[in-house]
C-alpha cells in the first residue's frame, strides 16, 4: 500500500470497514485483523508481539467492534443473498473517491456504510437519501482508539429537504481520511 506507516493502516482500516459493510460472508486471513506486516508462513504463527504497539492493538481493537456492529445489526447480513439488502448511494464519485451504500434489514431497519479512499478529509459532502430523519454514528474506523486520526465525525445527522444524488433528502457528511463509516437510520417521526 502507498504512504506511510499510518497511511497504510488507515488505508487497511477503510478497506477492512467497507469489507464488513459489503453483503456476502467476511473473511479475515493470518494476521489481517492485527496489521501483520510479514506475509502468512504456514509453518510460523501470527506475530502476536506486535500487538504491544498502537498501530496493531488499533486495528484488533477495531476488528473486534466490526464484528460487534456487524452481529448487533441484522441489516448487514439479513439479506446478504438478496438484492433486496443493498442499494448504492454513491458508486461514480471519482473524483473524491467515495463511495456510499445502505445495507437493509428484513423489518426495513438501515444501515448507511460511506467510505473515503482518499488521504484528504471531506467536509460537508453531500449525500442523497431516499426518506427524512436522523442517521446515528455506529463506527468510525478513523476513531483514535484504532489509531487513527479522530478528525471531526458527527455523531447524529438530521435529514434535510436538499436534492442530491436524484434524492429529496440529504445529509451533510464530515468524512476523515482514509476512513469507513457506519450510521444507523431512524425515520422520522409522522
Amino acid at each position: 500500500m502507498p504512504g506511510d506507516e499510518w497511511q497504510k493502516t488507515a488505508n487497511l482500516r477503510a478497506y477492512m470497514g467497507y469489507m464488513y459493510g459489503q453483503p456476502g460472508k467476511k473473511l479475515n486471513f493470518m494476521g489481517a485483523e492485527i496489521a501483520q506486516s510479514a506475509e502468512w508462513a504456514h509453518e510460523g504463527e501470527l506475530e502476536w508481539h506486535w500487538l504491544q504497539y498502537p498501530r496493531h492493538s488499533g486495528m484488533q481493537a477495531l476488528v473486534k467492534d466490526l464484528n460487534h456492529v456487524y452481529a448487533a445489526e441484522p441489516a448487514l447480513y439479513e439479506q446478504d443473498c438478496d438484492p433486496a439488502g443493498f442499494e448504492w448511494r454513491i458508486q461514480d464519485d471519482a473524483d473524491n473517491s467515495i463511495l456510499a451504500h445502505e445495507r437493509f434489514a428484513l423489518n426495513g431497519d438501515k444501515v448507511l456504510v460511506v467510505s473515503n479512499f482518499t488521504p484528504v478529509p471531506r467536509q460537508g459532502y453531500l449525500l442523497g437519501v431516499p426518506a427524512a430523519g436522523e442517521y446515528e454514528l455506529l463506527l468510525n474506523t478513523d476513531d483514535s482508539k484504532y489509531w487513527g486520526s479522530q478528525a471531526d465525525v458527527q455523531s447524529v445527522m438530521k435529514t434535510k429537504k436538499v436534492v442530491s444524488h436524484g434524492l429529496k433528502q440529504s445529509i451533510s457528511l464530515d468524512l476523515p481520511p482514509l476512513s469507513t463509516v457506519f450510521y444507523r437510520f431512524t425515520p422520522a417521526k409522522k
